[in-house]
């Protein structure tokens, strides 16, 4: 029945409170992300009237078969069919340009912090500004923005962490900024999200925010990289 699907989200809204863990885009540790976890929010909300809206015009109609027949189909169609979905999906589409325009690597900010990321079939390597490497772990200050240069190698891959903002490609002969920011120090998940060969589940890192003062001390214990 039309009326089960409505009480269908209902009920599958408190599985939303297991989406949570170290890759979870809904627990967000960062600006970025939490932008990004507002963002889905909010089209679930728009996605979720519009459902609604159609259910329950579709359960009216077995509940009182004929109820519309004098309303004109062409008051059905411009209403109902373009108006109303138009109006949430215009919102949504603006709010979502909004929110990208302030996640981009805009210049000048105060305070920036840059690494290079490396991958390859199969891992990552990260490149700091004395020149230190790290592999598959990534060291970062905590409540700093930070760009990530994904240097692009050997095929395409993208860097994602999710609990810290969105992803983005490693094009071969090519090199994309994302900017990134730990609320607070811990370690955070991260993945290569586009599928780059047999050894692709196996191309994960770790991301570390460290406090200030722990910082130079976690870096100054790396190798020096290749020249």
């Amino acid at each position: 029945m039309p009326g089960k699907g409505i009480w269908s989200i209902f009920l599958l809204l408190p599985l939303l409170a297991g989406c949570t863990g170290p890759l979870s885009t809904l627990q967000p540790a960062g600006p970025a992300a939490a932008s990004t976890a507002l963002l889905w929010w909010v089209m679930l909300a728009g996605a979720t009237a519009i459902f609604v809206l159609v259910m329950a015009l579709v359960g009216i109609a077995f509940w009182k078969p004929g109820i519309g027949r004098n309303v004109p189909p062409k008051r059905w169609l411009v209403w109902g069919g373009l108006a109303f979905p138009g109006i949430v999906l215009t919102a949504l589409l603006v709010f979502a340009l909004v929110t990208g325009e302030r996640l981009l690597a805009h210049p000048g900010t105060p305070g920036l912090y840059s690494v290079e990321a490396h991958p390859y079939r199969w891992a990552w390597r990260f490149r700091y500004a004395d020149g230190r490497e790290s592999a598959d772990v990534l060291h970062l200050p905590a409540g700093r923005p930070v760009d990530i240069r994904v240097v692009g190698t050997d095929v395409i891959h993208a860097f994602w962490v999710p609990r810290l903002g969105g992803k983005i490609d490693a094009i071969p002969g090519h090199v994309n900024t994302i900017r990134l920011m730990a609320d607070r120090p811990g370690t955070y998940g991260g993945v290569c999200a586009e599928f780059c060969g047999v050894g692709h589940p196996a191309m994960k890192f770790e991301v570390v925010a460290h406090a200030p003062d722990d910082l130079e001390a976690a870096l100054s214990q790396l190798p020096q990289g290749s020249p």
